[in-house]
């Protein structure tokens, strides 16, 4: 059963993230931002300007008292200790937001609309740097850990792009539709094409996953600037709203559409090749031929990996998943889930 976090909200609730000391934020429909303590109770509560939907709230990795928040077209600086006016409010995109990051440096903001654009800001000059593009409305955007400068992109577009930010260009994309393999899944893409909803890297920085409209799941692998697709397989009935790796290696949280919540363990998959960093994985491809091979084939058997890769555990939520975050509460993980509903729901989660 779950715990309710309720009196935060009047409104759906659309976003949620936490910071180093376990302040909890959630954004809701109708500007509405609330702060929470560990224990749920309401720690602060913010009427954000015009009432604009609070689509994405992301702490300072640095500086935990310090919330970016995004609603409509307008990005907004809080402090934590004092929420009342935000402290700062930043006019770089010309359309509603869906997506704000923060790099671990703290060094530069990412903020992904709906006309496409990533608009990528300096945080120390506080002007926008570079302005990266997706054919679509961009869903996601998230940096790589330990890389401040490199960033991965997805959009209703169907594209998957890595970008570096010394470049305007992204250094390689995918088009999951043309990623589709032959058989009799891929007749129903033309109803239920692979719209990339979200994206989370591992704490490695060289794995992610994508969450998409046709209820797949895809994890990728980085090696110098490319990715291949190492994984693909199906919890979801419909699309899937969010993924989530959690720090541990490779344990991934996904959530639905369908109203599932599904917990899986991919590190017998991929944790083996991901023990050094890009580089490594590199000179190693370069001087064993075997495992470039090894990788082709994990490649081609991508499309059986959704009859052999099953969830460790599945959480009936019930309604429509719109965010998904993990933390530690009281000595436990839990899963924050946020929904359709103007509360958020908390599940314990298994040691892994």
């Amino acid at each position: 059963m779950a715990v309710k976090w309720i009196g935060g909200h009047s409104s759906s609730v659309l976003c949620l993230n936490v910071n180093k000391e376990g302040l909890v934020a959630s954004g809701a429909e109708r500007g509405e931002l609330t702060l929470w303590d560990g224990g749920g109770t309401p720690a602060g509560q913010l009427q954000l300007p015009k009432a604009d939907d609070v689509t994405s709230v992301v702490f300072s990795p640095q500086c935990p008292t310090r919330l970016y928040t995004s609603h409509g077209e307008t990005i907004s600086l809080l402090d934590v200790r004092s929420l009342k006016e935000p402290v700062e409010h930043f006019h770089i995109n010309e359309e509603e937001i869906n997506c704000l990051a923060v790099n671990e440096t703290d060094s530069f903001l990412a903020a992904a609309d709906d006309s496409g654009a990533i608009k990528i800001m300096d945080l120390e000059k506080k002007k926008v740097i570079r302005s990266l593009r997706h054919s679509n409305i961009c869903s996601s955007v998230v940096f790589r850990p330990q890389r401040p400068q490199s960033l991965v992109s997805c959009g209703l577009d169907m594209q998957v792009m890595l970008w570096n930010l010394q470049k305007a260009r992204p250094l390689w994309t995918t088009n999951l539709q043309e990623c589709e393999t032959d058989g009799p899944q891929s007749a129903g893409q033309f109803f239920n094409p692979p719209l990339a909803h979200s994206l989370s890297v591992a704490s490695c920085g060289n794995v992610f996953g994508c969450g998409a409209q046709d209820g797949k799941v895809r994890i990728f692998r980085v090696t110098g600037s490319r990715f291949e697709q190492e994984l693909e397989f199906q919890g979801h009935r419909m699309g899937v709203s969010q993924v989530l790796f959690m720090p541990e290696a490779y344990w991934l949280l996904t959530g639905g559409n369908d109203g599932k919540i599904l917990l899986w363990d991919v590190s017998s998959d991929v944790g083996k090749l991901q023990k050094s960093p890009a580089k490594s994985l590199q000179r190693r491809k370069a001087q064993t031929p075997a495992s470039t091979r090894k990788n082709e084939k994990l490649t081609k058997v991508a499309s059986d990996e959704h009859d052999r890769i099953l969830p460790k555990l599945t959480i009936e939520h019930g309604e429509k998943v719109n965010w998904i975050l993990c933390t530690e509460i009281k000595g436990s993980k839990r899963v924050l889930v946020a929904d359709q509903s103007s509360s958020v729901s908390l599940y314990l989660l298994p040691e892994p």
